[in-house]
């Protein structure tokens, strides 16, 4: 009974902060029906101050870090990402009504990073105080890239295994196709890695990083984005809260 009471508190405790309230409350509001709504720009405006926040944060903190110290958690965060496609692929291979193709593409999508969780995350973290590298940011692209690439490549192994296997032995090539020794395979990667890179969140965070690495943002880090960075995550969780429900 005193383990119960004790979780009991600690989750009502959890719920009475300002991170978890605002996506339950965002929750409970869709719950009833309410007809709020945050405008699409409002949105994508809070979650590129966010990101820039992060972004200039982990330059800031990869410029006076050790190179070989950064490689490890980068290495790790790509490997990560690839080890979550790898398994979600075997795990959706047992249910043969899903088509390789979108199963691959649920588990690219877990693979890789939500820029809103890695905000809520990060948040989280400060607010209990427990310490974590200020690079933390820059491993973003690592694992988002690693889990797309692998994602991407297997499920196309996938089709032509299965146009092989049609062909009786021979892949028949299309346009874009990818031949059984490989033919491709570079020019698929190349266009996943650019396309990612040219995403929103990744641009952003990307122009941050590399802000924060060349430049001196320190001052306008701490009076502008610094404050800022509660307030505008309150908006997010309650969006999240609210597509959520």
């Amino acid at each position: 009974m005193a383990t119960i009471v004790e979780v009991a508190t600690v989750l009502l405790w959890q719920l009475q902060k300002p991170t978890m309230a605002f996506l339950m409350g965002g929750m409970l509001l869709a719950a009833l029906g309410s007809k709020l709504e945050i405008p699409a720009p409002i949105y994508k405006f809070v979650v590129l101050l966010l990101l820039l926040k992060v972004g200039l944060g982990a330059g800031i903190s990869v410029r006076s870090a050790d190179a070989v110290a950064l490689m490890v958690p980068a290495l790790a965060a790509a490997a990560i990402g690839v080890l979550i496609v790898v398994m979600g692929g075997k795990l959706f291979s047992y249910w043969s009504t899903i088509p390789k193709s979108d199963a691959m593409a649920t588990v690219g999508l877990f693979g890789a990073v939500s820029a809103a969780t890695l905000a809520a995350g990060m948040a989280m973290l400060d607010a209990e105080g427990v310490y974590y590298e200020g690079f933390i940011g820059a491993l973003y692209p690592f694992m988002d890239v690693a889990a797309l690439v692998t994602a991407v490549v297997l499920a196309r192994v996938s089709e032509t295994r299965v146009a092989v296997s049609a062909g009786g032995g021979t892949a028949v090539l299309g346009k874009g196709g990818m031949s059984l020794r490989g033919e491709g395979e570079g020019s698929l990667v190349r266009s996943v890695i650019v396309d990612t890179a040219k995403s929103p969140a990744i641009s952003a965070l990307l122009l941050g990083i590399a802000i924060g690495l060349f430049a001196r943002p320190e001052s306008v880090y701490a009076s502008f984005y610094e404050p800022l960075f509660r307030g505008l995550l309150s908006i997010l969780m309650l969006v999240m809260g609210m597509e959520a429900w």
